[in-house]
C-alpha cells in the first residue's frame, strides 16, 4: 500500500511538471532562453536537435505510463484481497472527485474528467493567446516592408502558424483516450470507453485548428503572390503539400463523423478511420521528426496497445455455446483460460469473419471471471445491422454447428467499489440490464463461495415488450454452470411499457445451442499473462530504448557524416521515413517477444480446459408472469420468478424508488438510454438523499 501511494505521488509530480512545460511552451522565455539552455546540455550527434523535444515532451509521459503499469500490477494484486479492496475504496481521497455531475452539454462527467476538462480548455486559451502576443510583438509596419508584405498581412502569417501549433497541442493528447490497454488513464481514476468523447472533442479542434492553419496560409500565399508555395515539398524544411495530403486526410475522417453518416453509415466511418495513418504519416513529413516527437509519446504509447490488439485478434477463440432469446437477443459463451480475469461491466471486442472481416464491435461481458474461471460470456442485443445479422444465423431453424470468432480484450475497470455500499440499486433501459449481469453473478460468488457480506439488490429494468422479459434469464448462467442465489437479497421490478398486460405466448423460448470447435480454436487467454501490467511496462520501455540505441546510432554513423547536425543537407523526408520505419520495428519486435513468451504459457494452460463442443441441441422455457403455469426446470430459475414483479402498462417512479431506499449507503448505477441515465444522475445529484451515491458506467465506444 505504501508503495503504490508512492507511486502515485511520483507520478503527480511528473504529471504536474508536464502540465507546466506546456505552459511555458508558448512563452518567450522558454523558446529564446530556457530551450536555448536545454539544447546545450543536452544536444549530440547521436540525437540532434530531435534529443531535446523528446527529452521534454516525450520521456514524461513514458514515464508515466511505465510507473503506472507498476503501479496497476500492485493494484490488481491489491483487489484480489477484498478486504483490502473496501478498505482503500472508503479510504480513497478522490473518491469526491470521482462523483459525477450533470453539465449542459457535456453530459455525466466526474469531477475529475471536469477538472482535467476545464485544465486543457484553460490550456488552450492561455496557449493561443501568448502565442499571438509574442508573435504579434515582433511584427511592426518597417519588418513588413523588408518582408514585401503589408501588416495584416504579416498578421495572417503569424496567426496561421500559431493555429498549427495549438492543433499540435490538441494533437499531443488526441490518442490518449483511445488507447485501450492504457496505464495512465487508470492512474487518473479514468478508463477509455469513458473517456472516447474526450477523444471526438479532441478531434473537431483538431481539424477546426489544423483546416483553419491550411485556409490561412492559403489566403495569405494567394494576397502576397506566392501561390506556388502550394507545391513545395521542401527538402530539408517544412513541405507543404506533405501538410496538405496530411489535411485532405483528416478532413475526409471528419467528414464521416457526422452523427448522420455516423449511425446510418458506420462502416463508411469506420474504414475511413484508418486514414489516421496517412495523416499522422504526413504530419511527420509536414514537420520533420524533431518537431513532431512533440506529438510523439500519445501516438507511440496507442501503436504499443493497436499492435497488442493485433497479434491478439489474429487467432480464432473457441465458442462453446448460444443461448438464442427471442427477443433478438443472444448470449455467447467462449471457452477461456483460469488466468484470464476481469471485472465487473469489463467489455470485448469481437469479430466475425462470416460476416464483416474488418468490423469489429464491443459487447458487455455477462460472465463472472470468479464465479466461472473457464468461461467468458457476452451479451449481444440485435439492434443494428451486424447484429441483426449474427442473430438470425444463431437463431435460423437450420443453424451453424460452429462459429468462428476473433477477440480484442478484455478491457474495464482496473477496480470497482460496490462492496462498500449496503444496497446497490441498478436501474436499466432494454439490453442497458447487460452490465449488471456480471454484477449479479460477481455478488453472487462473493456471497455464495467466499461467504462474504453483499449488498441487498434492487434490479429496476424497464423494457419494450414482454419477449424482452427473456434477457432476465441471463443472470443466470447457462446450463452446465450451476449456481446458487438463495443467500443473496434480490429483488427485480420489471416494467413493460408497449403492453397493459400480460401476453402468453408458448413460443417464448430460450434455446441454447452447443457449437463445435476446431483444433486450431484457442480459450480466451490474457494476451500477455498474469502479470500483464508488469509486461506493458517492460515492452514500452524496452521499445523505446531500442528505438533510441538504434536511432542513435544511425544518426552517429550514416547521417551526422552527411548533415553535420546542420539539419541543411539531409532530406527531412528520408530522416523522418528512417525514424518512423525504427519506431514501427522496436514496436513491433519487442510486442512479439512478450506476446510470444505469454502465448507460450498460456498453450500449456489451455491444454487442461475441456473441450465441450457437439451437443445435441437444447431449449427451456421461461416464464415472468404471475399466475401463469409454466413448468420451472430448477430452484435458481424458481428463485428469479419468485423475486421478480412485472408492471405492465407503466414506467418506474424512479425518484420514489430511489428515496424510499433508507440503507445509509446506496449505490446506484444506471445503463440504458441518454435521457435515462440523465434522469438517474439529476435525482442522486440534487442533495435531497445524503444516502444515495452516484456509480457512474459509460459505454461510449
Amino acid at each position: 500500500m505504501m508503495l503504490m501511494k508512492m507511486i502515485q505521488g511520483v507520478t503527480l509530480v511528473v504529471f504536474i511538471g508536464y502540465l507546466f512545460l506546456w505552459v511555458i511552451t508558448p512563452t518567450h522565455v522558454f523558446w529564446y532562453k530556457w530551450l536555448v539552455k536545454v539544447r546545450a546540455h543536452t544536444f549530440s550527434t547521436y540525437f540532434g536537435y530531435q534529443g531535446p523535444n523528446m527529452l521534454l515532451y516525450t520521456s514524461p509521459v513514458l514515464f508515466m505510463a511505465i510507473v503506472g503499469s507498476l503501479y496497476l500490477h500492485l493494484r490488481k494484486k491489491a483487489n484480489q484481497n477484498y478486504d483490502e479492496g473496501v478498505k482503500e475504496a472508503a479510504n480513497n481521497k478522490l473518491s469526491i472527485w470521482k462523483r459525477p455531475m450533470i453539465i449542459k452539454g457535456l453530459g455525466i462527467v466526474s469531477k475529475v474528467e471536469l477538472a482535467f476538462f476545464l485544465m486543457f480548455i484553460a490550456l488552450v486559451v492561455w496557449s493561443f493567446a501568448t502565442y499571438i502576443h509574442v508573435g504579434f510583438a515582433t511584427i511592426t509596419p518597417m519588418s513588413a516592408v523588408e518582408n514585401g508584405e503589408t501588416v495584416w498581412q504579416s498578421k495572417l502569417d503569424s496567426v496561421a502558424l500559431r493555429l498549427g501549433l495549438i492543433g499540435n497541442l490538441c494533437l499531443a493528447f488526441l490518442f490518449f483516450p483511445i488507447t485501450r490497454g492504457s496505464s495512465i488513464l487508470p492512474l487518473f481514476g479514468l478508463t477509455s470507453e469513458a473517456s472516447v468523447k474526450y477523444h471526438i472533442w479532441l478531434g473537431h479542434m483538431v481539424m477546426v485548428l489544423f483546416f483553419s492553419h491550411g485556409v490561412c496560409y492559403i489566403i495569405y500565399w494567394i494576397v502576397t503572390k506566392q501561390t506556388s508555395e502550394m507545391l513545395k515539398w521542401s527538402k530539408t524544411g517544412v513541405s507543404n503539400v506533405a501538410g496538405e495530403l496530411s489535411l485532405i486526410a483528416g478532413l475526409v475522417m471528419w467528414a464521416t463523423t457526422i452523427p448522420r453518416i455516423r449511425r446510418k453509415m458506420f462502416e463508411v466511418f469506420f474504414y475511413t478511420h484508418y486514414l489516421y495513418v496517412i495523416f499522422v504519416v504526413f504530419f511527420v513529413f509536414h514537420l520533420g521528426i524533431a518537431y513532431a516527437s512533440i506529438m510523439l509519446p500519445g501516438f507511440y504509447l496507442f501503436m504499443v496497445d493497436r499492435f497488442l490488439r493485433s497479434l491478439q485478434s489474429r487467432a480464432n477463440v473457441r465458442v462453446v455455446s448460444a443461448r438464442v432469446l427471442p427477443c433478438e437477443a443472444l448470449e455467447l459463451n467462449f471457452s477461456k483460460s483460469v488466468d484470464l480475469s476481469y471485472t465487473p461491466t469489463s467489455n470485448i471486442f469481437l469479430n466475425v469473419p462470416s460476416i464483416s472481416k474488418i468490423q469489429w464491435h464491443p459487447f458487455t461481458i455477462g460472465s463472472s471471471s470468479n464465479l466461472e474461471p473457464e468461461k467468458l460470456s457476452v451479451i449481444i442485443k440485435g439492434e443494428g445491422s451486424w447484429s441483426k445479422k449474427l442473430y438470425q444465423i444463431l437463431s435460423s431453424p437450420t443453424s451453424i454447428d460452429r462459429l468462428d470468432v476473433c477477440v480484442e480484450g478484455p478491457y474495464g475497470p482496473i477496480s470497482t467499489n460496490f462492496l462498500r455500499h449496503d444496497m446497490l440499486v441498478m436501474v436499466s433501459g432494454g439490453s442497458g440490464i447487460t452490465p449488471f449481469i456480471s454484477i449479479f453473478r460477481e455478488l453472487v460468488f462473493l456471497k455464495e463461495t467466499l461467504k462474504r457480506n453483499v449488498p441487498k439488490i434492487l434490479l429496476i429494468s424497464a423494457f419494450k415488450d414482454s419477449s424482452d422479459l427473456t434477457m432476465l434469464e441471463l443472470l443466470l448462467p447457462a446450463s452446465g454452470a450451476p449456481i446458487n442465489f438463495s443467500k443473496l437479497e434480490l429483488q427485480i421490478e420489471a416494467y413493460v411499457t408497449k403492453e397493459k398486460q400480460p401476453v402468453a405466448n408458448d413460443k417464448k423460448q430460450v434455446r441454447t445451442i452447443w457449437l463445435k470447435s476446431n483444433a486450431s480454436d484457442a480459450p480466451i487467454t490474457p494476451i500477455l499473462g498474469q502479470n500483464g501490467w508488469l509486461w506493458l511496462g517492460a515492452i514500452i520501455s524496452s521499445s523505446f530504448v531500442v528505438f533510441l540505441l538504434s536511432m542513435g546510432l544511425l544518426t552517429q554513423f550514416y547521417i551526422y557524416p552527411i548533415d553535420k547536425n546542420t539539419y541543411r543537407v539531409y532530406s527531412s523526408g528520408s530522416r523522418a521515413t528512417l525514424n518512423m520505419l525504427l519506431i514501427c520495428v522496436s514496436i513491433m519486435v519487442t510486442c512479439c517477444a512478450g506476446f510470444w513468451w505469454n502465448k507460450k504459457r498460456n498453450t500449456m494452460d489451455s491444454k487442461q480446459v475441456e473441450n465441450m463442443g457437439g451437443v445435441i441441441p437444447v431449449s427451456s422455457t421461461n416464464s415472468w408472469f404471475r399466475n401463469m403455469d409454466r413448468e420451472l426446470e430448477s430452484v435458481p430459475q424458481q428463485l428469479l420468478l419468485q423475486s421478480t414483479n412485472v408492471h405492465f402498462g407503466e414506467r418506474p417512479d424512479l425518484k420514489r424508488m430511489l428515496f424510499e431506499q433508507k440503507e445509509s449507503s446506496v449505490g446506484v448505477l444506471v445503463c440504458g438510454p441518454k435521457k435515462l441515465r440523465h434522469e438517474v444522475a439529476n435525482i442522486c445529484s440534487s442533495g435531497l438523499a445524503s444516502n444515495l451515491h452516484f456509480e457512474s458506467i459509460s459505454f461510449s465506444w
